[in-house]
């Protein structure tokens, strides 16, 4: 459970969430318009200090716990950003940066996001160097080694900032079938404008200007015919709108059985 209570703070000009985000156990979209995304996710992992208010995982706040415990804790918070961070050095230090992993765990990450033939290569693959930034990889294997690094962590909150916005369409597919299979129990919080990609997530989020103003499941959200979520689904075109409500229906009816 992760809340938002009041909080506010000033970072160039003043942003306010006067309201609370329950979680699911599986997967939440966050959909922002207008609403200081960066903003959000710096006041999650405290690179800026809220003025006023709280915010609570698990009903811990956050405010209360060292930077430590709050960013790159096993077991805590992790997010994967549009560009990808790495540094230099070998693959297990790039996974495993801390050191906390097994070689056979770091393995198994490495096998599991399929970069580095480490499939066929065994942990000889975990020596590979890697430049600063991932210069020596594509943009696609950067994401991936990025969705690795995660796996190892196995966060409670797992949060996506754009994360898929500049890799191919085969590279996103493959991210988000792991993304449903290797965090099962792990709440995803995604900021996406590919609708496609989370149409079938658990809650959708919609916050314009600091407010909340719109928040339940696709399919309900959906039947508003003059709602933000709605309208975006139906900007996509009719062949495209009709096609995503088509998968919200399909997934309700998976739900219900």
């Amino acid at each position: 459970m992760i809340r938002f209570l009041n909080y506010s703070f000033f970072f160039r000009e003043t942003n306010s969430l006067q309201n609370f985000l329950p979680s699911s156990f599986l997967l939440v979209l966050l959909l922002l318009r207008s609403a200081g995304k960066s903003t959000l996710t710096a006041a999650l992992f405290r690179l800026v200090e809220i003025e006023a208010g709280r915010i609570l995982l698990d009903g811990l706040d956050l405010a209360r716990l060292c930077l430590a415990d709050v960013r790159g804790r096993k077991n805590g918070m992790t997010i994967i950003m549009q560009d990808p961070v790495l540094f230099a050095g070998t693959l297990r230090e790039c996974l495993d940066p801390f050191g906390e992993a097994t070689d056979e765990e770091v393995l198994d990450a490495l096998i599991s996001v399929r970069v580095a033939n480490a499939t066929n290569r065994g942990l000889s693959a975990l020596e590979d160097y890697v430049e600063d930034g991932g210069k020596n990889f594509s943009v696609g294997e950067r994401q991936l080694l990025c969705l690795g690094r995660a796996i190892l962590a196995k966060p409670r909150l797992l949060v996506l900032d754009e994360a898929t916005a500049s890799v191919d369409s085969e590279t996103d597919t493959f991210i988000q079938r792991m993304l449903r299979t290797r965090f099962r129990g792990t709440t995803l919080l995604t900021i996406a404008h590919r609708l496609h990609t989370v149409i079938d997530y658990d809650v959708i989020l919609a916050i314009d200007n600091g407010q909340v103003v719109e928040f339940g499941p696709p399919a309900e959200l959906l039947k508003k015919e003059d709602g933000l979520f709605a309208g975006l689904v139906d900007s996509t075109g009719r062949e495209s709108s009709s096609a995503l409500r088509s998968s919200v229906i399909m997934q309700s009816s998976v739900v219900l059985k």
